[in-house]
């Protein structure tokens, strides 16, 4: 069991980027798109782990290349790895790189698990998430403590997964969520627990070509059981869900607009109880680097108002 020092909250300012497009570029061109995001000023920059780099070998390259910005993963598969080689993961990344890694941890989708990885999901993923962390705390590892506690978060959506990850880590990282799931979110966690939701924004001012790239974006997420059960807890239904989304679920997921709306959409999450929201910016080219998007999101940061500043 990790203890009270190691669960507690990093603080990673109100907005961070989460980003795909970095991993299918040549690592020179993430490092160097890394390291402009750490002289803009945000918080934290937030990798995937589906069909491109492995987490941990990714983060500590992006790692290297910064020097102030924490680099989380979002998420690290479980049944991707041992709960010990995760561990030691954690471990080395949170040694070599004091403060500055945060371990996002979540089951991942069962389609992911058992067709990419040839794992086997089950049924009960909350019970999987508790007997790994109990196996990950209980792991042994030989190597140099990290100077700073290392933090984890847990990828939770429904209340039991949301208690748990203040139970047993730092909070919580949603994604594909609206607004009120995270007011939602933060009512379950408690007031101590980090609540960083992703949340992913269009830069485009046209309602059909904006919702056009997000449907897009939305279709593999639609067909994920864990995201449509979640919204069809907040009241989400057939017509809603089916057709790529309806207009008011697409507005509700990605936000889209001037970056004033933008703007309004990240503060609205902060306002309902979010210590950190993470930007997905997407593209027409959902491979291209959107860094002018990134600059103009960069301004934002100082008029962001957190729990903490209020």
């Amino acid at each position: 069991m990790i203890s009270a020092e190691d669960a507690r909250a990093p603080a990673l300012g109100p907005l961070g980027i989460w980003s795909y497009q970095l991993d299918v570029q040549p690592m020179a061109v993430a490092q160097k798109a890394a390291a402009e995001l750490d002289e803009l000023g945000f918080g934290a920059l937030w990798v995937p782990e589906a069909l491109a780099r492995e987490p941990f070998a990714g983060t500590a390259l992006l790692l290297s290349a910064t020097d102030r910005l924490m680099v989380a993963t979002g998420i690290a598969g479980l049944h991707c790895r041992t709960a010990m080689t995760m561990n030691a993961g954690w471990q080395t990344l949170s040694e070599a790189f004091p403060g500055r890694f945060l371990l996002g941890v979540g089951v991942s989708h069962q389609s992911m698990v058992e067709g990419n990885h040839q794992g086997r999901y089950g049924n009960r993923p909350y019970s999987t998430m508790v007997d790994y962390l109990d196996r990950m705390d209980a792991g042994i590892f030989m190597g140099a403590a990290a100077p700073v506690a290392p933090r984890r978060v847990l990828a939770a959506l429904g209340p039991r997964m949301l208690r748990l990850a203040a139970e047993r880590g730092a909070g919580a990282h949603t994604y594909f969520v609206p607004v009120e799931h995270t007011a939602a979110a933060r009512e379950t966690l408690g007031g101590d627990a980090l609540l960083a939701p992703a949340q992913t924004v269009v830069f485009e001012t046209d309602a059909s070509r904006a919702r056009d790239i997000a449907r897009r974006f939305m279709h593999r997420y639609l067909a994920l059981p864990n995201y449509t059960n979640n919204l069809r807890r907040s009241g989400w239904d057939d017509d809603d869900l089916g057709g790529g989304g309806s207009d008011r679920l697409v507005d509700a997921i990605v936000a889209w607009g001037s970056l004033e709306q933008i703007a309004a959409r990240i503060q609205a999450h902060l306002d309902a109880g979010a210590d950190h929201v993470c930007v997905q910016v997407l593209t027409s080219d959902p491979r291209t680097l959107p860094e002018t998007e990134w600059r103009e999101l960069a301004s934002l940061i100082p008029s962001l108002r957190t729990r903490s500043a209020t």
